[in-house]
Formats: structure tokens, sequence, C-alpha cells
């Protein structure tokens, strides 16, 4: 490659941070704990963000030819087994994420069409709430699944310009909301009291319950996602031992500080109380409550009417909703087949029955294997949204099992960081942690950070009561955890036994029975 075509420190730091940050992460965070969610970002972002960006590095840059992404990274270092469970983890995090955002879709479109979110109040075909959004999805889902194994992705170069406008909104209202604050001679909608706003939320739920505040651990976690892209950049950087950590750094702390920020900011327009503390807000539609909330507050800064208010809120809402539906259309019709491919092409083709493991010679998809995931998705949609939750709750429980499911694989790439360090046979071109000592106290930070939060987060619900959002947070994972290792045994038994053993200098006998297609 070419040093023209490499990436510059600000290149980097660019790709880092649209990778990683997202806005609708921000209006959650308030949403739940107001101010006090910001400590829980930075904590997060030191005990996880930044030490797990640089193990990503790591592994990246010396598995940076391995075709099989974080699946090589594990095999390489731990065995094709563990490997297989935590990449087969991975992947079904892509699952639920499907079962989440098929069934919040309509809000967006909700927002785009008409300005607000109504889909409490649609009804068709004698469904109503959850029951309605989740046959929608159902539909939805069996579609995507049919445009994509006919490879017919234009439609993401439609959808690009969603993402455009995602980042334009950022823009808008961080400007916004300084512009508001000058406007209003530094007086925010929600109070803020300095120590004691960022250490007692404004939502009652959480002030005494040391349980919940500990579980919104996870949120923080879940917003610091994607970081596996962050791997394959190592070779594709100008000065890669200087400009790497370096960049990896700059980013990290620009990522924190700009959740923190938009946070304090959103408060600067938006008072809790009225704006959160209404019962048709939910997880599902904060976000949109929120921006529509900002064009009503941006027309009153500037003295404009209640109904001039009214309008430029509906107006954004149509434009923010219809920039979210875009980018989330883009992102469903990618993500439909990606992670799948990634998965079977990067295992052995003997891990799956039948033809699940066959992809289309012409453009690759893994045509019988999306059709499998289509109806397990359906499935998982059908017994949620006809669970008999409530709207509110419904969203709780989709995005409850989305922050669990997209989480806990990073646990497995973070305890695999140890042995990974010992392989003395591989080249080497960026290394953060040199020391032993390093590599294990940040190993374990990494880890038991992620494992803490999850812990909480699955049993929170319970302790509250609320047993249904517990037994879904952790049934995808155990559930999936379980199919992974039933298909192990199964390889195990019918191939692996029956093969001749070749010794390899990294994995050994198995390992390299493993690897080979």
């Amino acid at each position: 490659m070419e040093k023209s075509q490499k990436l510059s420190l600000t290149a980097l730091i660019l790709m880092i941070f649209t990778s990683v940050y997202g806005f609708n992460n921000i209006p959650r965070a308030f949403y739940k704990m107001g101010y006090a969610s910001i400590p829980w970002f930075m904590i997060a972002g030191i005990t996880f963000f930044i030490p797990y960006a640089f193990m990503v590095a790591e592994f990246g840059s010396a598995f940076k030819d391995e075709k099989g992404g974080i699946y090589s990274w594990m095999e390489k270092s731990v065995g094709p087994k563990y490997a297989f469970v935590g990449t087969f983890m991975w992947y079904t995090s892509y699952v639920i994420w499907m079962v989440n955002v098929s069934s919040g879709l309509w809000v967006p479109f909700s927002n785009a069409v008409f300005g607000a979110d109504t889909t409490a109040s649609w009804s068709l075909f004698g469904l109503s709430g959850s029951r309605l959004l989740g046959t929608l999805a159902c539909v939805f889902i069996i579609l995507t699944t049919w445009i994509s194994t006919k490879g017919l992705d234009k439609i993401q170069k439609v959808t690009a310009i969603g993402g455009k406008a995602c980042v334009a909104t950022n823009i808008a209202v961080l400007f916004g909301s300084i512009l508001i604050l000058i406007i209003n001679h530094g007086e925010f909608a929600e109070p803020f009291n300095g120590v004691s706003s960022l250490t007692t939320s404004v939502n009652p739920a959480y002030n005494g319950n040391m349980i919940l505040t500990l579980a919104f651990m996870v949120y923080a976690l879940f917003a610091y996602g994607g970081l596996e892209a962050v791997g394959g950049l190592v070779d594709k950087t100008e000065d890669p031992k200087k400009n790497f950590p370096k960049g990896i750094l700059i980013a990290s702390v620009v990522v924190v500080i700009g959740y923190s920020l938009l946070i304090l900011l959103v408060g600067s327009f938006t008072n809790w109380s009225e704006v959160m503390g209404d019962p048709a807000v939910h997880l599902g539609n904060c976000s949109y409550a929120i921006i529509a909330h900002f064009g009503e507050a941006l027309a009153a800064a500037f003295g404009a009417s209640a109904a001039v208010q009214a309008t430029c809120g509906r107006i954004i809402a149509h434009l923010y909703g219809l920039s979210m539906l875009l980018s989330l259309l883009g992102a469903f019709f990618t993500l439909t087949y990606s992670p799948l491919k990634q998965l079977i092409q990067g295992t052995p083709k003997e891990l799956w029955p039948g033809k699940m493991g066959e992809c289309r010679e012409s453009d690759g998809m893994p045509v019988n294997a999306m059709k499998i995931q289509c109806t397990i998705v359906v499935a998982m949609i059908l017994l949620v949204s006809f669970g008999g939750s409530a709207m509110g709750k419904f969203f709780e429980i989709l995005t409850a099992m989305c922050n669990v499911a997209m989480t806990i694989p990073y646990m497995f790439i973070s305890a695999s960081f140890p042995k990974f360090k010992k392989l003395d046979n591989i080249e080497r071109p960026f290394v953060q942690y040199k020391s032993e000592g390093a590599i294990k106290f940040w190993t374990f930070v990494v880890t038991f950070t992620l494992g803490f939060a999850n812990v909480f987060a699955i049993i929170q619900p319970a302790i509250d009561g609320d047993m249904m959002t517990t037994v879904w947070s952790i049934l995808g994972p155990v559930v999936f955890s379980i199919a992974a290792l039933v298909l192990y045994h199964r390889y195990e038994v019918r191939y692996l036994k029956n093969k001749p053993a070749v010794v390899d200098p990294i994995e050994g006998e198995i390992g390299t029975s493993a690897a080979n297609h």
C-alpha cells in the first residue's frame, strides 16, 4: 500500500470515533439516569474502552492476514473450541440486535411519517401495542432476508444518506444546545448542581437503588461497542508505532468526552420530569422525544410562539425519524448477512449441519443459513412481543437483551489476551502491553468490568420483581452458547476424531485439524 493511501492520525481518529460513537446512547443515558450517567460513562471508558481498544489493536495487527476475524484471534491464542463458542456468541448478539431493531424500527418510521411516535395507538387486524409491532417486525425480517438473499444490496447506497444525516444531528444538537444556553444566559432546563447532580440521579427509580445503578454500567459498556473494526487499521496507518497508540488514546478521550458533554447539553434544553417523566416516553422513543423537544426549545429561545415551537419540534422529529429509518435500514440489510457470512467463512465448514455451511458461489452469500437465522429471529420476536408486555416494558426487555448479548462476547476476547501474548512465533507490528504485570492487570480489569456489569444487569430486574426481563436477558446467551457447544461436540465426534492429527507449532493437533476446511 502506498503511503498516500494510508490513514493519517486525524483520519484514524475519525474512523475509530465513527465506528464506536452512537447518538442514540445519549438520550437513553439521560432517560435512565440524567446527569448521574456521566460518571458511569467515564468509568466504562477507563476500565473497558481504552484498555480493550489496545488489546484489539494488538490482536488485529498480529493476525492481519487471517480472514477469520475474531475467530482466528481466539483460535490461535486459546483453541478452536473456545474460539467457536466466543465467535458464535458474538454472532448471536447480532441476532438479538435484529430482534431489537426490527421491533423498534417502527418508532423512527412513525416519526418520519407523523412527526411523533404514534405506535402506541396503532391497531391492525385486531392487534395493537407490542403485538402489532412484533408482527410488523416479523414481516420486515422475512422481507429483508428475502431481498438480501437475492443480492439486492444497492439499497445501502440510498441508506448511506441516513448515516450522514445522523452525524449532522450530533452537530446540530451540540451547537444548538450551546446556542440555547447562551441565549438563556447559561440556565439549564434540568438544573445542574455540580457534584450532587453527577452522584444523585434525577430518575427517582435509581435513588437509593445501588443494584439498579450498578446495572446501568452495561448501558455505558454497550455505548462503546464496535471496537472490532479498530483491529484491522494498524497496518493501514502512517507510522503505526507512533500514530496508532496516539490515535486510540485521542479517539478514546474524544468519545468519552463526547458522550459526557452531549449528556450534559441535553439537560440544557430538556427538563427530565417534564419530558422523560411522561408515561408515553420509553427506551424505544426517548431519542425522538428529546429531538422533538430540542426543536421546540431552540424556537423558544428565539422567542417563537407556542404554535411555531410545536411546528419546529415536528419538523425536526420528521427529519430525525427519516434519517434514523434510512440509517437502520442500511445497517439491517448489511447485518442480515455480514456477521453470519464471517462466522461461516471463518470456521470449518464441517461444523455446520446439512447445507447450512454452504455459501453461494456467485457472491458468497450463506443463503441456507440466512433462512434459518430468519426463522430464529421471527420466533424470538413473537415470543417476546406476545409475552404480555406493555409497550414501555417491551422496549425495556429488548434493550436489556441487546445490551447483555452485545457485551458478553467481549469477555471471550479479553480473557484470551494473556495466552495470545505468550505466543512467541508470530510477528507483532504493534505492542502496547509489554510487561507481564500490565497484561494481567488490564486483562483482569476489562474482563471483570464486563462480567460485573452483566451480572448486575441480569439480576437487577429479578430483584425488583421483573423476572421476565431477567429471563430474556440471560436466555439468549445461554441458549446460543449451548447451541455452539452442541455444534462443536457434533463436529468433534463426526470429524476431528476420524481425521489424522497434524502437529501445528501454535495450536497443536486438534487446533490444526479445526483450522483445515
